[in-house]
């Protein structure tokens, strides 16, 4: 039996991945890393593979696998986020400091803070991101409103 998908709050339902967006998602992150590992993407050494688990319109959850000496540049999300290492270690520079993430910890940051992820050896770990309102509309107008 299959889970009807996310619905927006207008009734309009999501049609790009839904079974992103079911009811209840359950995943075995163990298995979801062993999948990782085994893709073209990992096999090739581009140094990340990465997998979404989970896509609301205002909630994504996306695991990533990092090899050793390996980096994500600069940047930011104009969202919420959480960092939780599962595996390895991982270095997370921020604007005025520069934050060791061990497995089994989790940062949190708020909203668009500029950030560069460093893995000094492999490691693994769920970003979690959380953006204000349910549509990119409502994003924006979010966003807008707190300028």
């Amino acid at each position: 039996m299959s889970t009807p998908a996310y619905r927006f709050p207008s009734g309009r339902e999501l049609t790009r991945m839904p079974y992103l967006a079911s009811p209840l998602l359950r995943f075995n992150l163990s298995e979801e890393l062993r999948r990782l590992r085994g893709e073209a993407s990992w096999q090739r050494g581009s140094g990340r593979s990465s997998k979404t688990l989970a896509k609301y319109p205002d909630f994504h959850v996306v695991l990533v696998l990092m090899k050793a000496n390996t980096r994500m540049n600069k940047h930011h999300v104009d969202a919420r986020i959480s960092i939780h290492s599962l595996e390895g270690k991982l270095r997370v520079r921020l604007p005025d400091q520069m934050v060791e993430v061990p497995a089994g910890e989790l940062i949190a940051l708020d909203y668009a803070i500029p950030h560069s992820i460093e893995a000094p050896e492999e490691s693994a770990f769920l970003i979690t991101i959380s953006w204000p309102g349910g549509s990119k509309e409502e994003r924006h107008a979010w966003k807008r409103s707190m300028s």
